[in-house]
């Protein structure tokens, strides 16, 4: 039997997951870690607590297997994107990792649209500048701590400093390193341009690998910590949201995902590089040979029901921990005795920004249309169809550049709830269905492992044997014309708010 490990290195802690050759779980692990927030608006983790996760981590899971060393024939890694991690000449981590999140790139972002040119950087990169991404961390560094700079003698992301830590090679690929703002989107390698204008020296960088392909094998001093067998090859892996796609099956043109966790992101397959000049939507390599994907990304997905239930639903909270089940289950039933539209309640998402479509950090969120007969219920149904609209707005620009959408996958704990499926049914127009896995990231790596170690021959392939459909819903017609409705008043919304979220923030 064959048997294949994936590790996802997330934001709140470390997942890794052992896998049969059929994508049955076998055993898992988490083990969580701090963010530190040395300012407002920065964002940083420790390397260090990533590799000492993902040390226990795989020896847990092995251990509570059974499964022996001999029979992993493979490891996936998945990580947060865009995070930095700057080694010295002897591989010892100079600084902690700016992490994906962090704001306190915005003058750097200005600099690089400076050198390069707004529609330049989008043509090679197919991105505006924007503080998350790698680039313009690179950058900050290099301008505020450059005694740590001229130290850096590797840049790495957060999975590629595992994959180190783990064989001792520099290595990453395409799907993560194209979040990074340095990789020619057209040609899956490093931009000379870009590197030249930004001065960044390419040596700093690492092999470029497709996601499935053999990048190095565990060594000795991993394989004690571990558990693990020496010279187990370890893939490329991907980005956790390419490889939530691939875990979810988003392999295909026609197939997209839509996943609410915190921040809600929809994912499409796409087999040509799609450019939206306007920079609403985000554009990668895909971890699928020879595609890309776009996706749009809502910042308060899932973080607006959860800041209403922690504000305003203590009560269920109580209830829900008086009958042993989760508080969202009883958010559920209130929500779904509400009519359909909330009884002409609009809120908008935007309690940290946004940006897809808007690319605007000063928009707050909003009810719109509140009354004395609104309850607390309509507010919580309003905010689960708030959401989908949000996401609708992502779904009508892929839509716009010509990817057709025949289907959508729900995942992400908005993925577990019956109802905020069956609204996003309602409100694109499309089924919804869910997968026979929920491991996401960590199911997807572990495919491309399987896939890079000969156990299928694409990831196509594997996709087709290991994931299936459940929990169909299909929009019902009568709520598709309400939402429809209420979306277009929705986008309304934002352009009549713009300018008075810009005066609100001068008033801090």
């Amino acid at each position: 039997m064959s048997y294949f490990i994936g590790v996802d290195i997330g934001t709140s802690g470390t997942k890794t997951v052992l896998f049969s050759g059929l994508g049955e779980t076998i055993a898992s692990s988490t083990i969580e870690y701090p963010m530190y927030q040395p300012q407002n608006g920065w964002a940083e983790q420790d390397a260090n607590d990533w590799w000492n996760a993902t040390v226990a981590s795989i020896k847990s899971v092995i251990s509570k297997s059974g499964v022996s060393n001999e029979e992993i024939k493979g490891i996936g890694i998945s990580g947060q994107m865009h995070g930095l991690v700057m080694l010295d000449a002897e591989g010892k981590v100079l600084r902690n990792s700016i992490i994906w999140c962090d704001q306190r790139t915005a003058k750097e972002c200005e600099e690089i649209t400076s050198k390069i040119g707004k529609e330049r950087l989008i043509e090679i990169t197919a991105n505006p500048a924007l503080t998350g991404f790698t680039a313009s961390k690179i950058l900050w560094v290099k301008n505020n701590e450059p005694h740590i700079y001229e130290k850096c003698r590797k840049i790495l992301l957060p999975k590629d400093y595992i994959r180190f830590m783990l064989s001792g090679e520099f290595a990453t690929e395409v799907s993560d390193a194209s979040g990074m703002q340095l990789i020619d989107i057209n040609t899956r390698d490093w931009s000379d341009e870009v590197l030249t204008k930004l001065g960044i020296d390419k040596s700093l960088l690492s092999r470029v690998y497709e996601s499935y392909e053999v990048s190095s094998t565990v060594n000795g001093l991993a394989a004690e910590l571990t558990g693990l067998k020496v010279w187990t090859p370890i893939v490329g892996g991907a980005g956790d949201q390419a490889a939530g796609a691939v875990g979810n099956g988003i392999i295909r043109e026609g197939v997209v995902s839509s996943t609410i966790g915190s921040s809600g992101v929809v994912f499409a397959h796409t087999n040509a590089p799609i450019l939206d000049m306007q920079g609403r939507v985000h554009t990668f390599c895909h971890a699928v040979p020879n595609a890309w994907h776009v996706m749009g990304v809502t910042q308060g997905a899932g973080l607006s029901l959860k800041w209403f239930r922690d504000t305003f639903c203590h009560e269920e909270i109580r209830e829900a921990e008086r009958l042993a089940i989760d508080p969202y289950a009883l958010l559920d039933q209130a929500a779904a005795g509400v009519p359909v539209g909330a009884n002409s309640l609009l809120y908008l998402p935007y309690l940290m920004g946004e940006r897809t479509p808007h690319l605007d950090p000063n928009a707050r969120g909003v009810f719109f249309g509140l009354s004395a007969i609104h309850t607390k219920n309509d507010m919580l149904r309003a905010v689960m169809e708030g959401v989908a609209f949000s996401l609708k707005d992502s779904m009508e620009i892929i839509k716009a550049t010509g990817i057709k959408i025949n289907e959508v996958r729900a995942s992400g704990g908005g993925g577990k709830s019956q109802l905020w499926r069956q609204i996003q049914a309602d409100v694109y127009d499309c089924s919804v269905a869910t997968v026979s896995s929920t491991e996401g990231p960590a199911l997807g790596v572990a495919i491309l492992a399987a896939v890079g170690t000969k156990e299928y021959s694409s990831v196509g392939e594997a996709c087709d044997a290991i994931i299936r459909n459940k929990d169909l819903v299909k929009p019902d017609a009568r709520s598709v014309e309400k939402y429809s409705k209420q979306y277009s008043l929705y986008t309304k919304l934002y352009p009549a708010l713009r300018n008075s979220f810009t005066e609100l923030e001068k008033l801090r």
